[in-house]
């Protein structure tokens, strides 16, 4: 089975457009307003379909150079949703009393933080990121996207491998 072909990449970029307008559904349908982790989950999203869509445009042959490229690119991408996501469900499973305090919106925090700044406060969490708003099957919205980022870096990982294994001769 080959998963570097352009329809699986068309694929992968077409779960990562539905996750964004599935997102954005829940916030502006549902009213569920996203915590900042949440929205560098989306960032996340976003550039792992765009480089999976980069991908099916150019759609390199399985051993070259910019293949390589492509899959060490959406492995960073999954790798760095897994961290934020991870991070994310962590502050949800702390204890009411042990989560951090609230801090500011993140786009007052854009407007008067240096961008490293924001990032690192973001990352520490706040209270509004321990709150849990929504379940399914008993797992939270960065739970799921949890999931949905492992699976994305095993199969880039699995994808990088078969990119660096030698052409089978004819």
């Amino acid at each position: 089975m080959n998963l570097n072909n352009r329809g699986w990449n068309f694929l992968g970029a077409f779960i990562c457009y539905q996750l964004l307008v599935t997102a954005l559904y829940f916030q502006y349908v549902d009213g569920l307003e996203p915590c900042p982790l949440c929205m560098f989950q989306r960032v996340a999203v976003a550039a792992m379909g765009i480089v999976l869509l980069l991908n099916a445009i150019h759609n390199p042959t399985i051993h070259s150079i910019s293949n390589r490229i492509y899959q060490i690119l959406g492995l960073l991408t999954a790798l760095v949703g897994i961290g934020i996501s991870g991070r994310h469900v962590y502050l949800q499973s702390l204890p009411e009393g042990e989560a951090p305090a609230c801090g500011a919106p993140l786009d007052y925090m854009m407007d008067i933080l240096p961008f490293m700044e924001v990032i690192q406060t973001v990352l520490t969490g706040a209270g509004e990121c321990a709150k849990i708003s929504w379940r399914f099957w008993g797992i939270s919205m960065p739970g799921w996207m949890l999931i949905i980022f492992i699976i994305a870096a095993l199969v880039f990982s699995f994808r990088l491998f078969k990119a660096f294994q030698q052409p089978k001769p004819l």
